[in-house]
């Protein structure tokens, strides 16, 4: 798997799309578990995920 580079902005986005489709189409798993697959997937820090937390709890 290449490494890419990109601003922390845009990898945010890249995460928020990724969950937000799952969750639209697998409401069989979680937000936690979701926000954890994303964290091994797109190698999130934990103050990342925090913000994940957060961001979802504000929209729900």
């Amino acid at each position: 798997m290449a490494v890419t580079h990109q601003p922390k902005g845009e990898k945010m986005k890249r995460v928020i799309k990724w969950i937000s489709s799952r969750l639209e189409h697998d409401e069989s798993k979680g937000l936690f578990q979701l926000i954890q697959a994303a964290s091994s997937e797109f190698n999130l820090s934990p103050k990342e995920e925090e913000f994940l937390m957060s961001f979802y709890k504000k929209k729900a």
